[in-house]
């Protein structure tokens, strides 16, 4: 069995526990994935077995799409709800459009500063174990690119928004930083991937689906590694 599998990864639950299950669902040890989702995140997780693993790299390049839920007046030590609370402040009278324009500037090249809470590794420890300790590093940023940021829908304290960014955003940390610029802080409540490159959540399978179903049902399911990857890689 070799090729990508499309799974809904359920909020709560790591990536490599998505892993874990599919493995020992198949009954087989080389199964991997092509870019980790938080726990508090949903969606689309590409999931590669057996030969497919060897298309992790380029799948991991491909770019992202999000839709997610932001608060505002409330920053998080990791800047999600997964955090505890730091600071409360006061939302400022805001309108759609004066929400727009402050997500405008976060469009095309920019660099970016790694939470403290990430899987990140300053010097072989990841910088999670660092912030649980209560200590801060600096982090060296990296490039990324963000191709669109629109808004949804606006509830006057959270908002609504798609994000379509290169591989490596944190979107937590975008979250975060426009709540900065508004100058009342704001979190991430809710991340859901809906697109990874060309593959899209419609194709994926929930995992508690995924585990239920026969052997044939499953194979039905494997994408091979000629169609896993885009039409001008493969």
């Amino acid at each position: 069995m070799n090729g990508i599998f499309l799974i809904d990864k359920p909020r709560g639950i790591t990536s490599h526990d998505v892993v874990y299950r599919v493995r020992r669902k198949l009954g087989i040890k080389q199964v991997g994935h092509a870019g980790t989702l938080d726990p508090m995140a949903t969606g689309l997780l590409i999931v590669l077995v057996g030969k497919g693993t060897k298309l992790s790299e380029s799948l991991m390049g491909l770019d992202k799409v999000y839709e997610g839920t932001a608060k505002l007046g409330e920053v998080t030590d990791s800047y999600d709800a997964d955090g505890e609370i730091v600071a409360i402040q006061d939302v400022p009278s805001l309108t759609s459009d004066d929400l727009k324009q402050f997500m405008q500037p976060f469009l095309g090249d920019q660099y970016q500063e790694p939470p403290m809470f990430s899987a990140k590794k300053i010097h072989g420890t990841p910088l999670y174990k660092l912030a649980r300790k209560g200590q801060t590093v600096e982090r060296p940023k990296r490039f990324i690119r963000i191709m669109e940021f629109s808004l949804l829908d606006f509830h006057l304290t959270s908002f609504d928004f798609r994000l379509h960014c290169t591989k490596g955003t944190y979107v937590r940390s975008v979250v975060h930083d426009i709540g900065q610029k508004i100058g009342c802080g704001a979190h991430l409540t809710a991340l859901r991937r809906t697109r990874s490159g060309h593959l899209s959540i419609q194709d994926a399978i929930q995992l508690d689906v995924f585990e239920s179903m026969d052997k044939l049902a499953i194979e039905s399911c494997l994408i091979p590694p000629y169609r896993a990857l885009p039409p001008r890689i493969a």
